[in-house]
Parts: structure tokens; C-alpha cells; sequence
């Protein structure tokens, strides 16, 4: 069991290091207003990682790819990207607080666009596809032991991941300035804009 604990540690780990609209919210996020808020955009997207295991375990992998359901999905993800990268905009306008104090937005907001942005089929097919597989063969010890090691495996291997990563970055803005940090939070809007016209593109392409 260990063995096999270690095994899947390491692919959540090593998949969690794919760069994406979920990794800049993070981020961005930790830059502007420290540890928490960016750990929180993670864990809002760990949630939905969660559900996706329950409910690949209770058979429910042939709804979430079901084309209507990831039509709505699109739809879904490209306004709530858009809308995020608005917000990223307008916090570029805001001066970051190095005193230390606690940031002025709320780590709720936070664990809450972690957890819409990850309701995206891109998310959803990339659980299915990759941890489908693994998790629906690990079913096949009759008590179901296998699956939750496996699956939390995967899951500390994400929080690893995110947890190393909001460390970096919370401990290394206190070097840089102004400037760099509204920087980044323009760079991070236009690529959450990307992701969002690419979700966009996709849920039109459905009708065509």
C-alpha cells in the first residue's frame, strides 16, 4: 500500500506541475496577497478534484462526458474565467500591502475562483482521461482499500504541490515591487482572458 501511496504521490505531484489558468490564479493571488489567498484557489480547486474521485467512484464518469454536459460546461468556465480576469485587472490598480497584515480580499473569494474555475471540461476530461483509468482499476479490490490510497495518493501530491508553490512565491514577494506586482496581475488577466476566449471558442464550436 505504500508502494502504491508513493506511486500515485508522485503523478499527482508531477501532473499538478503543468502550467495552467488554475497555476496563475495561484500565483497571482499569493503575489498580491500572500500564503493563504493563493492556497485557498488551490484547495477551492481540490474540491472539485474531490467530487470528480466520488463520483468516478459511484460510476458517474459517462455523465460528466456526456457532450450536452460539457457544452454547459464551456459556458460555464468561459464566463466565470472572464469574470476573474476582470478582477485581476482591477486589482493591478491596487497597491500590495508588504506589512504583513491580512489582505484585504477575503480567502472565501479566493477558495471560491479556485472552485469555479476548476468546473471546466478541460479539468473534468483531464480527470477522466488520466485518473479515470487508474482509479476505476483500483476498484477491483472488492472493499475499495486500493481506491483510497490511490486517490489520496493523488490528492497530497496536488496539496504538496500547492503548498510548496505558495510557499516559494509568498516568501519571495517580499523582493519585489510595485511595478513587477502590477505587472504580473495584467499578465495573469490576459492569460485567464485566453483561457476564457478559448472555453468561449469551444462551447461555439459545440453548435457548429
Amino acid at each position: 500500500m505504500i508502494t502504491a501511496f508513493l506511486t500515485y504521490f508522485l503523478l499527482g505531484l508531477a501532473l499538478s506541475l503543468t502550467p495552467g489558468a488554475m497555476t496563475v490564479q495561484m500565483v497571482q493571488q499569493a503575489l498580491r496577497n500572500g500564503f493563504l489567498s493563493g492556497w485557498f484557489v488551490g484547495l477551492g480547486g481540490m474540491t472539485i478534484d474531490f467530487t470528480l474521485i466520488a463520483l468516478i467512484y459511484f460510476g458517474f464518469s459517462q455523465f460528466l462526458t456526456n457532450p450536452m454536459v460539457e457544452t454547459v460546461m464551456w459556458f460555464v468556465g468561459f464566463v466565470f474565467l472572464l469574470i476573474i480576469g476582470i478582477d485581476s485587472l482591477k486589482e493591478s490598480k491596487t497597491p500590495v500591502d508588504f506589512s504583513g497584515t491580512a489582505p484585504k480580499k477575503s480567502v472565501a473569494k479566493a477558495y471560491t475562483s479556485g472552485f469555479l474555475m476548476a468546473i471546466s471540461p478541460a479539468n473534468i476530461v483531464f480527470w477522466i482521461g488520466i485518473f479515470g483509468p487508474l482509479l476505476v482499476s483500483s476498484l477491483s479490490d472488492g472493499a475499495g482499500t486500493h481506491f483510497v490510497v490511490v486517490a489520496a495518493g493523488i490528492l497530497v501530491g496536488i496539496l504538496v504541490h500547492d503548498i510548496g508553490l505558495m510557499s516559494v512565491i509568498h516568501y519571495t514577494r517580499r523582493f519585489l515591487n510595485q511595478k513587477i506586482l502590477k505587472g504580473v496581475s495584467i499578465l495573469a488577466a490576459c492569460i485567464l482572458f485566453g483561457f476564457s476566449f478559448y472555453f468561449g471558442y469551444e462551447f461555439i464550436h459545440q453548435f457548429l
